[in-house]
């Protein structure tokens, strides 16, 4: 990608992750996002406890829909297909679902093809902390009500987050994580995934479900950026179940990397080519 024709800020978070790659820092921010401030037990009601919650997340829902539906009629967003819907089924008593991270988007590409899927109509999603104390506007809005789970540093308010989760998953709605941790603009590799919530996905003993969506430049069109806009198609892959037989550590463990190993696969797939990360190549070289 000839980084000259690219808006500044896109080339400058394009030359990070080519250098965080090369030094496996693949769970570190590449965007230049503000400090956030922390959020705190009594401002994140996750599980819509409050008539005024309730009320902002009916809104938050049919605004967001509103918004995200557009971006695909107008082919700014773009949906190529989904495939292995046949997996869904694990959904019916709560699971957990994982992404690669990519976008702002990628969630509502997950959402729109498997929303007919859901037994329940909505799909939480969890977020980080300063997608959720940081920005105001719609954006600002959708990220606090549209059901979704924000972490937090402040350790009373995780607390909680975990409490809500298991909730969630008990009485059987499903969850979206991004184990990869950071988003990446653009990048196509899937990334070594973190436990933390497969750790929640075995303690609710819940299936997890990887989903990884793959892109493609469309030939004729640039986005704002001077990017070539992506073509997505969202690969759902075979559900990993929860070996209860072995401890939480353990069994997060083996589900974190039998999901790894399925998006890892599907890449090759796809792509048609070995994932190999720029710090392995490097490492080769050095041997």
């Amino acid at each position: 990608m000839d980084l000259s024709k690219l808006s500044p800020e896109r080339a400058a978070v394009l030359q990070r992750i080519e250098e965080y790659e090369k030094t496996a820092r693949f769970d570190e921010p590449v965007e230049n996002d503000p400090e956030a401030p922390e959020l705190l037990p009594e401002n994140a009601d996750y599980l819509c406890k409050k008539l005024s919650s309730k009320i902002k997340r009916r809104i938050a829902n049919l605004l967001g829909d509103k918004y995200f539906l557009g971006l695909i009629k107008k082919d700014i967003l773009v949906i190529d297909g989904v495939e292995g819907t046949e997996h869904l089924h694990a959904l019916e008593k709560g699971a957990m679902l994982t992404c690669n991270h990519f976008s702002p988007f990628d969630n509502y590409i997950v959402f729109h093809c498997i929303r007919k899927y859901l037994p329940r109509k909505y799909l939480y999603k969890v977020i980080r902390e300063g997608n959720y104390t940081n920005f105001s506007g719609l954006y600002g809005f959708l990220f606090r009500h549209c059901d979704t789970l924000p972490l937090s540093r402040n350790r009373r308010t995780m607390i909680n987050f975990a409490t809500a989760v298991n909730t969630l998953l008990a009485r059987g709605e499903s969850i979206l994580i991004y184990p990869e941790q950071e988003m990446w603009w653009n990048y196509r590799k899937p990334r070594p995934f973190k436990v933390g919530g497969f750790k929640l996905a075995y303690r609710a003993k819940v299936p997890v479900i990887p989903t990884f969506i793959t892109m493609e430049h469309d030939q004729t069109r640039t986005d704002g950026d001077g990017y070539p806009v992506q073509r997505h198609t969202l690969h759902i892959l075979p559900p990993v179940y929860p070996d209860l037989s072995l401890g939480e550590k353990a069994g997060a463990e083996k589900m974190k990397d039998e999901a790894y190993a399925l998006c890892k696969a599907k890449y090759e797939e796809v792509y048609k080519t070995p994932l190999i990360y720029a710090c392995d190549a490097k490492k080769d070289g050095e041997e």
